[in-house]
C-alpha cells in the first residue's frame, strides 16, 4: 500500500513537472546493541551470520520477517505496536530488532501509543521498496515546488505569519502579521495541529476533529567531513538504543568537492521522558566516534538539532491508525482544509504530507466543479 502511495507522490511532484533525483542507499550495516557493533539482519544470509542474536533469536526473527508481507495491517490498526510485538516475539533481542525497525521506518519511538497496523503497513513497504536518498536534499524539492508556483501565477509572501482567519463576505480574510489582510474562497492550511487549533479557535467540534496528536521529536546530529575516515562504515541501527546514523553521500550528491560527505546521527525521542539536550549529544558523538574514528579531524560543518520535530501525528492505536487522524476537510469551516504529516487515512511522514494536500486541492476543484485529479 504505501509502494503505492509514494508512487502517487512521485506522479504528484511529476505532474508538476518535478523529478527529484537521487538514489538508494545499500541495505547492509551495523546493529549497535550493548555497547557492539554487529552485521544488520538484513536478508537470509546476514541473519544467519550475525552476533547480534542466538539460534533462538534467528529462528523466530526469520520466520516473523518471512511472514510480514503476508501479514493483514488492518486487523491491528487500533492495537499498540508494544502490545502486538508482545504477543509475537519472545526472544527480547529478536523483539527488540523489530521494534528498531519500526522506529527507523517511523521515525517514532513509542510503541505503547504507535498503532500496530500503521507500523506493518510501514515496514513491509520499505522492505518491498526502500527510501530515496535526494541529491541536494529535500530543498531540491522545496525550490521546484516553489518555481512551479511562481510560474502558474501563485504569489508567495514569504517569512509572513498568518494571525488571523475568519469567515467573510467573500469567503475568508487572513490577516497578516504588520496587519495586510488577504481575501480567499478557500484555504488550505499547511501548518501543524497546534496553528490549527489557534486559528481556529478551540471548540468540542474542532478539538474533537484533531483529537491528541502524537508529536514526535529527535535529536540530530548533521555533520560534513573534507573525507570519511572508514568508508565502509556508512549505515548503523540502535537496537536496544533508538539510535540511527547513516552517510548520506553514499547514495546522494550532497558534499561539494568529490570526497566530502554528510553524516547523520540521529537519537529517537521516546514519547515520554525525552532525553535531554546535552546528554542527546554526547551519545550521538560517541556513536559517531565509534563508526568513524577521527571524524573530528574531518569537520568541515556541523549542526546539532536537540529537539526537531519529525511528524505532527504518529497514527496511534487508540484512534484506529491512519483511519483515525484528523480528515482534510475541517469541521464547520466550509471552504477550509488542512495538508501535513498528520493529516488525511492515506501514508506516513511525506506520503501523508502529499496525499493530504491533493486530496485538499482535488475537493476544493471538486466543489468548483473543476474535474481531474491531474489538476490538483
Amino acid at each position: 500500500q504505501r509502494q503505492q502511495q509514494q508512487r502517487q507522490a512521485l506522479r504528484t511532484l511529476h505532474d508538476l513537472g518535478i523529478r527529484p533525483r537521487g538514489a538508494t542507499p545499500p541495505a547492509s550495516g551495523y546493529a549497535f546493541h550493548d555497547g557492539r557493533l554487529h552485521a544488520l539482519p538484513a536478508g537470509p544470509v546476514s541473519l544467519l551470520g550475525t552476533g547480534l542474536l542466538g539460534l533462538a533469536g534467528k529462528l523466530e526473527a526469520a520466520r516473523l520477517l518471512a511472514a510480514l508481507g503476508r501479514i493483514d495491517p488492518q486487523p491491528h490498526d487500533s492495537e499498540p505496536a508494544r502490545a502486538w510485538l508482545d504477543a509475537r516475539v519472545a526472544d527480547p533481542t529478536a523483539r527488540a530488532l523489530v521494534e528498531a525497525l519500526f522506529r527507523l521506518t517511523s521515525y517514532a519511538n513509542d510503541p505503547a501509543r504507535q498503532s500496530a497496523g500503521a507500523n506493518l503497513r510501514q515496514l513491509q513497504a520499505a522492505l518491498a521498496d526502500s527510501v530515496l536518498y535526494l541529491d541536494g536534499g529535500w530543498q531540491s524539492v522545496v525550490a521546484e515546488l516553489r518555481r512551479t508556483a511562481l510560474a502558474h501565477g501563485a504569489v508567495i509572501h514569504a517569512r509572513r505569519r498568518l494571525d488571523a482567519l475568519t469567515p467573510g463576505s467573500r469567503g475568508y480574510e487572513l490577516r497578516l502579521a504588520g496587519g495586510e489582510t488577504l481575501v480567499a474562497g478557500d484555504v488550505v492550511l499547511a501548518v501543524d495541529p497546534q496553528t490549527v487549533r489557534r486559528l481556529l479557535g478551540a471548540g468540542r467540534g474542532i478539538d474533537a476533529w484533531l483529537g491528541s496528536p502524537l508529536a514526535v521529536h529527535a535529536a540530530c546530529l548533521d555533520v560534513g567531513l573534507r573525507r570519511l575516515p572508514r568508508p565502509r562504515a556508512t549505515f548503523a541501527l540502535g537496537i536496544d538504543r533508538p539510535l540511527y546514523f547513516s552517510v548520506h553521500t553514499t547514495a546522494a550528491r550532497l558534499a561539494p568537492d568529490a570526497g566530502g560527505a554528510v553524516l547523520h546521527a540521529l537519537l529517537y525521542q521516546p514519547g515520554t521522558a525525552p532525553v535531554a539536550a546535552a546528554a542527546a549529544e554526547a551519545e550521538l558523538e560517541a556513536l559517531v566516534d565509534r563508526l568513524q574514528p577521527g571524524w573530528r579531524d574531518q569537520v568541515v560543518v556541523r549542526r546539532f538539532l536537540p529537539h526537531m520535530t519529525v511528524t505532527h501525528g504518529a497514527p496511534v492505536a487508540a484512534r484506529g491508525g491512519l483511519a483515525g487522524r484528523p480528515g482534510v476537510a475541517v469541521p464547520g469551516s466550509p471552504g477550509v482544509y488542512v495538508a501535513g504529516d498528520w493529516a488525511g487515512g492515506e501514508g506516513m511522514l511525506a506520503d501523508a504530507s502529499v496525499a493530504s494536500a491533493r486530496s485538499a486541492a482535488a475537493a476544493i476543484l471538486g466543489q468548483r466543479g473543476v474535474a481531474g485529479q491531474k489538476a490538483a
